[in-house]
C-alpha cells in the first residue's frame, strides 16, 4: 500500500457531501400517515436489512470517490542511461596466445589467461555501455553481439579456449567483423579495443584496409600489443635470452590506431595490461547522464468494481425486502 498514490486526491473532499446534504437541505414534506390497525406488522428483520442497505450505500459512495481520485500503483525506481556507448572487444585467439610470458605475482601465466583476468575486471566497470566480443584466429567469429548484459560478456570471454577457431591470426577480419556490428547501431560513440600478439597471417581482409573502413563508420580503435619481449629462459644447465614478442606487428597496430583516432599500447606483463585498460577507461569515461522512472499501473478499476458489485447487491435487497 505504501506504493499507492492518489493522483486526484482532492476528490476525497467530496466524501462528506451526503452528510452535509442530509443536515443542510430541508426535509421532504410527506402527507400524514394513515394507520390501519388490521394490517400485518412489518417483519422483524426489516430494520436490519435497512441498516445493511444504508451501509451499502455508504460503501458505494466511498468506493466511487476512491475510483475518481485515481489510485495509481508505482513500482521501484528504475535508472537508465539514455545514451549508451557501443564497445567491441576484439581478442586474438591464435595459438601464440598460449605463450607463458605474462608475469603475475612472481610467476608466469599464458597470455590468454592474463587477458581474461584483466578484461573481466574491465568489463565489470563498463556500466551503461553495450559490449560485444569478437574472437579471431584463422577467421573472425562474433562470440557475443552488442549487449548491456556485462555478466554474459564476462562469461563468454572466460569460456574461450585456444584452437577454438584455428591457430593463425586474422587481424583484418576481426576489425571488419567488429565494424559490421556497429553499422546498424545508433550509439553516438563506437569504440573498438583490439588485442593481438602477432602479425596478420590469415583472412581475406588487410588490417590497414579494415581500419580505413572502420574510420569511415566513425569507429575509434585502441590497439594493444601483448608479449613480454626479451626475457631469460632456462634450458638445462644454461640460460639464454629470447624475444617472445618477435612476431608482434607493432607497426600495423600503431597505424590502425592512428587511422581511427585511437592509441596504441604495449603490454609486457599482467600489470601493464591492467594499467592499459585503466587508461582506456579514463580516455573513454562512462557517461554519468541517467534517467530515472517508476513503472506505474492505474488501480481505479478495483474500487469501481467494488462499487458496481455493491450496487447490484443493494438492488437485490431493495427488491426482496421493500
Amino acid at each position: 500500500m505504501a506504493n499507492i498514490e492518489f493522483v486526484w486526491w482532492w476528490n476525497f473532499l467530496f466524501l462528506p457531501l451526503p452528510i452535509l446534504m442530509y443536515f443542510l437541505l430541508p426535509p421532504v414534506q410527506t402527507s400524514s400517515p394513515v394507520y390501519m390497525p388490521y394490517l400485518p406488522l412489518s417483519p422483524a428483520g426489516s430494520s436490519a436489512w435497512n441498516s445493511m442497505a444504508k451501509g451499502l450505500v455508504a460503501m458505494i459512495w466511498i468506493t466511487l470517490i476512491t475510483a475518481v481520485a485515481r489510485p495509481v500503483w508505482y513500482g521501484d525506481p528504475v535508472t537508465t542511461q539514455p545514451k549508451h556507448r557501443d564497445m567491441m572487444l576484439v581478442v586474438d585467439l591464435s595459438y601464440s596466445m598460449s605463450q607463458e610470458d605474462m608475469q603475475l605475482n612472481g610467476s608466469f601465466i599464458d597470455r590468454l589467461a592474463a587477458v581474461k583476468q584483466v578484461l573481466t575486471d574491465f568489463i565489470s566497470q563498463r556500466q551503461g555501455d553495450r559490449l560485444g566480443l569478437v574472437l579471431f584466429a584463422d577467421h573472425a567469429y562474433l562470440q557475443t553481439p552488442l549487449t548491456l548484459d556485462r555478466h554474459t560478456i564476462s562469461q563468454q570471454l572466460n569460456q574461450t579456449v585456444l584452437r577454438l577457431i584455428g591457430d593463425k591470426t586474422a587481424i583484418g577480419e576481426g576489425i571488419g567483423l567488429a565494424t559490421k556490428t556497429f553499422v546498424d547501431g545508433d550509439a553516438p560513440q563506437r569504440i573498438m579495443i583490439l588485442l593481438s600478439d602477432g602479425t596478420n597471417t590469415a583472412g581475406v581482409l588487410d588490417p590497414i584496409e579494415a581500419a580505413k573502413i572502420a574510420q569511415k563508420y566513425k569507429v575509434t580503435i585502441y590497439t594493444v600489443g601483448i608479449g613480454a619481449g626479451e626475457m631469460m629462459v632456462k634450458e638445462f644447465f644454461m640460460s639464454r635470452k629470447v624475444n617472445t614478442a618477435k612476431d608482434l606487428d607493432e607497426k600495423s597496430l600503431k597505424e590502425i590506431a592512428s587511422i581511427t583516432g585511437g592509441q596504441y599500447f604495449r603490454a609486457r606483463d599482467s600489470q601493464e595490461l591492467s594499467e592499459i585498460y585503466n587508461t582506456i577507461n579514463k580516455l573513454e569515461p562512462i557517461s554519468q547522464t541517467t534517467q530515472t522512472w517508476r513503472p506505474q499501473q492505474d488501480w481505479f478499476a478495483v474500487p469501481l468494481a467494488i462499487a458496481l458489485a455493491g450496487f447490484f447487491i443493494l438492488m437485490i435487497i431493495r427488491r426482496n425486502h421493500v
